[in-house]
């Protein structure tokens, strides 16, 4: 594991940009971004147009280490290259971004009240192959429907079991059980992930993790996990609320910095000249920034 990103990943100020749309939420986020389905007529040409965003994105001169400390990309954002480089390389030599890999392959079917993520075939050689083109972690993303005790067990021993098998290879996991900000019992189904994420890191043994949460219900809920010794960084997605918002949630809680994908391009445009766009980018990122360290 690189010493130099893992010392950022620990200490530095700021956030990580999730650039991690997969080809189900791809052509929503090409929506935002005002490029309408009917630009492109295939997925080969979708995919073209949502790497030129994140190109876009990554090149501009707002997005930069001091800022920004980490960046979970797509596996095919990995096997491209962004500014003539593979993009997890341009991402640290170019900009000092830690680049982070999504490996998950989308959620089961809803069951007990949560969706487990899909089984991941081949991800020992994934694995390898992120780690050659010098990827620091992971990130794999369940989802919590309901504050079910059996569900959100399931939901947790899976992300640790396969955070296990990825941290064999010399890789950070961001385990990311989503709890949906918009049920009735958020506030319980987080005092179940809260103790039985607790109930893991306490049996771990000499190693780390880190945790993708959604923004909790009661400020500063997910202390004990920001401070365990098992825990390299606790961040934060922004699960459907308008940045704003979701910065203001983020400020009241110490220690927990941002991982937003949505809330990160609102406001960005494929219309937009390249001045415009860096402005527009320069400010959500600060905005975000400061949202990240105001704890």
């Amino acid at each position: 594991m690189n010493a130099q990103m893992a010392e950022q990943m620990t200490s530095g100020h700021g956030f990580i940009a999730a650039l991690d749309q997969s080809g189900g939420s791809t052509p929503k986020a090409l929506k935002l971004y005002g490029v309408e389905e009917d630009a492109y007529g295939s997925e080969a040409e979708m995919f073209d147009l949502i790497h030129a965003m994140r190109s876009r994105i990554v090149m501009s001169p707002a997005l930069t280490g001091d800022r920004v400390i980490g960046a979970i990309l797509f596996e095919m954002t990995m096997d491209r290259e962004i500014g003539g480089k593979p993009s997890a390389r341009f991402l640290w030599e170019d900009k000092q971004v830690v680049p982070f890999l999504k490996v998950d392959k989308g959620l089961e079917e809803a069951s007990e009240g949560v969706k487990l993520m899909k089984p991941i075939p081949g991800l020992d050689a994934l694995l390898d192959r992120a780690r050659d083109h010098g990827v620091f972690g992971t990130k794999m993303r369940s989802v919590i429907d309901a504050a079910s005790s059996g569900g959100i067990k399931a939901i947790v021993d899976q992300q640790f079991e396969i955070g296990a098998q990825i941290a064999g290879h010399g890789l950070m996991p961001i385990l990311e059980p989503e709890v949906t900000i918009t049920i009735p019992d958020k506030a319980e189904a987080e005092a179940m992930l809260r103790d039985e994420i607790l109930r893991h890191l306490d049996a771990m043994e000499g190693s780390q993790v880190m945790l993708k949460l959604s923004l909790p219900s009661v400020d500063n809920f997910y202390q004990p996990l920001v401070d365990h010794p098992n825990v390299m960084r606790v961040v934060a997605l922004s699960g459907g609320y308008a940045r704003d918002e979701a910065n203001a949630i983020l400020a009241r809680n110490a220690g927990v910095i941002a991982s937003f994908s949505r809330a990160l391009t609102e406001g960005l445009s494929a219309q937009q000249g390249s001045t415009e766009f860096d402005a527009a980018l320069d400010a959500t990122i600060q905005s975000i920034f400061e949202a990240s360290v105001a704890g």
